[in-house]
């Protein structure tokens, strides 16, 4: 092999070396920001705050004068790696499903300011979640697009003093705020304590999926290059 092949092919070599350097330079700007959002939501019912950050390690600080939701929430942040800080003041003389329905109504946009455009995300979860007797699944497509398919049937109408029915309007808050397709379904389960923990689970591994950034992608995982 001649000499000027050889120093030609080096700097071909050199110059590929520089470019994927570059690439994976540009990939770690695109994504070295810090994926977070505070939400604050006043209203004359509720006052809830919420900090997320979504590269985390499960760590969480929940009071919304719900105990049952403090302990799923807590399940969620530990189970999908999120860093979770809840605060929330409701009309629990009431009953809870104020402050219920708009905690998920704050998480959901928490998760929607901070994946941005979305760029770089993997979009799409899914987790099927045992809890001794109860199976439950959760699919997400964080598409910009709100849906919600709910077939988690609970014959019990409370957990403690909590109302199983709130489960729902929790999810359903969650998935408009955020702008995604999310269905949960039942398989099997006799205690509701065990089916809605299995469901909050699902639904943290699942979005622990969908959020998490893929390194082949340089922007949005959608044809019509963009998400909404």
């Amino acid at each position: 092999m001649s000499r000027t092949r050889i120093k030609t092919e080096d700097r071909h070599q050199s110059h590929a070396t520089v470019t994927a350097a570059s690439d994976m330079s540009h990939k770690n700007q695109l994504h070295s920001a810090p994926r977070r959002a505070e939400i604050n939501r006043t209203t004359r019912e509720t006052r809830v705050s919420v900090a997320l950050r979504i590269d985390g390690n499960g760590l969480s600080r929940i009071n919304t004068g719900v105990p049952f939701l403090d302990h799923m929430l807590d399940s969620f942040a530990r189970h999908g790696f999120f860093d979770l800080t809840v605060e929330a003041n409701g009309d629990l003389n009431i009953d809870d499903h104020h402050t219920v329905e708009d905690v998920g109504i704050v998480l959901g946009r928490a998760f929607r300011q901070a994946l941005g455009d979305r760029s770089g995300i993997r979009r799409f979860g899914e987790a099927t979640v045992p809890l001794d007797e109860a199976l439950c699944s959760a699919v997400v497509d964080i598409s910009g697009r709100a849906y919600l398919a709910y077939n988690i049937e609970i014959k019990q109408e409370r957990v403690g003093n909590f109302q199983t029915v709130l489960v729902q309007d929790f999810m359903k808050a969650f998935a408009d705020e955020a702008g995604m397709n999310l269905h949960l379904n039942l398989y099997s389960g006799r205690n509701p304590h065990h089916i809605i923990e299995a469901t909050f689970k699902a639904l943290a591994r699942a979005m622990d999926q969908a959020t998490a950034i893929d390194s082949r992608l340089t922007g949005i995982l959608s044809t019509k290059g963009i998400l909404g």
